[in-house]
């Protein structure tokens, strides 16, 4: 009988070839993608035509992604798009997605089916581990990785071992995905799941939708994981069944794998999260934020910049208004997104409200552009990190939360809950 393995060491061991695979081991994969940025990708470009590279090594099978700092902000970033933009047409790539076609990577890319489940994918970005909600195997790894692997087509990895969080229940109004996954890094800390598959399951993970479950993978990497993953079911066959253009095989866990550790969490217990500066582990429940002024609201990023997420945030600010000293910025995912919010008068509900709505961009994220933190302000972002200057000025402050925490403390001009207005 063969030997249990967890849906990571499945999803390692399909790719690599073999018939099983343990924590520890090493192994060479096949990879189904292999993702860039507009930051990322001219190191990535360099990289292989350092190492010889002629051709890509399956031009379906690489996607480039102008997200970080577009629209182009300065002459820098201008330059650093238009060498992926070369690359794609000299390679004859479909997957360049530019200003008004695309959106941000982590988004788009499930959205537009070219991951799915069973892939194996790698992305120049850290957020790579956003499409395990998938049940796919996906991490970050360095531009000079991806660059090598644009060139050959695969990448060894260590197989990690695995952490599983079980969270059972029925979860309170206003508390979702981001909420979950602040409570669970807020639980283990910033390196709790260091080089760590962070498996999700039990009932409260089953009933979440995609966008749930996108944000909880999306933010494996701030607890240090290799990777984030949740067993496909029925939503994600409804997902992608109108998105695939090739097979694509879901996996999940047998009975009797081995995890280094498992975690339970009961839903009731988490209302939404709010974390401190200067690290996602710094998580508070909402009741125990205290009286923080803010001056900026995010919503947005490739962590809750879908139509959901802009929909839970238009809820709460429908018929009411943005605190004058506050600026509220809005970011939709795609332009598919921003699309879909403007036929659903979600923008209407925006503007009318006082916030300031975005081309897609990662944008202030990274402290790069369409909303930079000068020094002693604060601000409240439904994105995934708060690290010193991460929004801009060191002495600034993000607090993370999701998008219905975000836009309720815009309108109060503090941080707070929709309960409280």
């Amino acid at each position: 009988m063969p030997e249990a393995m967890t849906i990571t060491e499945k999803l390692l061991a399909r790719s690599a070839g073999v018939d099983h695979v343990k924590p520890g081991e090493f192994v060479t994969c096949k990879l189904d993608l292999v993702l860039a940025n507009d930051i990322t990708a001219p190191i990535a470009i360099d990289q292989f035509y350092s190492m010889g590279g002629k051709h890509v090594f399956d031009p379906e099978k690489v996607a480039l992604v102008a997200d970080h700092s577009t629209p182009n902000k300065d002459i820098k970033s201008a330059q650093m798009v238009k060498q992926m933009r070369d690359f794609a047409r000299e390679q004859q790539m479909p997957h360049f997605y530019d200003i008004g076609c695309g959106g941000i990577e982590h988004i788009i890319l499930p959205d537009f089916g070219l991951v799915l489940p069973g892939d194996v994918v790698i992305g120049a970005d850290s957020h790579t581990c956003t499409y395990g909600a998938l049940g796919a195997f996906s991490t970050g790894v360095g531009s000079s990785e991806a660059g090598a692997a644009m060139a050959t087509g695969e990448i060894w990895f260590r197989v990690p071992a695995s952490l599983k969080f079980v969270v059972d229940g029925s979860l309170s109004q206003w508390v979702g995905g981001k909420d979950i996954i602040l409570y669970t890094i807020g639980k283990i800390g910033v390196d709790g799941a260091r080089y760590r598959a962070m498996e999700f399951a039990g009932s409260t993970i089953e009933s979440l939708p995609m966008a749930d479950r996108f944000t909880i993978c999306n933010m494996a990497i701030e607890a240090g994981g290799k990777n984030g993953v949740i067993a496909p079911g029925a939503t994600v066959e409804e997902f992608v069944s109108s998105r695939a253009s090739r097979p694509y095989e879901m996996l999940s866990s047998d009975d009797g794998a081995e995890y280094e550790e498992v975690f339970e969490w009961n839903a009731a217990d988490i209302e939404p999260q709010v974390s401190f500066p200067h690290l996602p582990e710094n998580a508070r429940g909402i009741s125990e934020v205290g009286e923080i002024v803010i001056d900026q609201a995010v919503v947005g990023a490739c962590t809750n910049g879908r139509l959901e997420d802009l929909r839970s945030a238009a809820e709460v600010l429908k018929g009411r208004r943005v605190a004058p000293s506050v600026r509220c910025i809005i970011i939709p995912g795609s332009q598919q997104i921003h699309l879909a919010a403007v036929r659903e008068g979600i923008v209407e509900t925006f503007l009318e409200a006082g916030c300031a709505v975005s081309t897609p961009t990662c944008g202030p994220c990274l402290g790069g552009h369409m909303g930079v933190l000068a020094a002693g302000e604060k601000a409240i972002a439904t994105t995934n990190r708060n690290f010193v200057g991460r929004m801009g000025h060191p002495d600034s402050e993000v607090y993370l939360a999701n998008p219905a925490i975000a836009a309720a403390s815009a309108v109060a001009g503090k941080i707070c809950s929709p309960d409280e207005l």
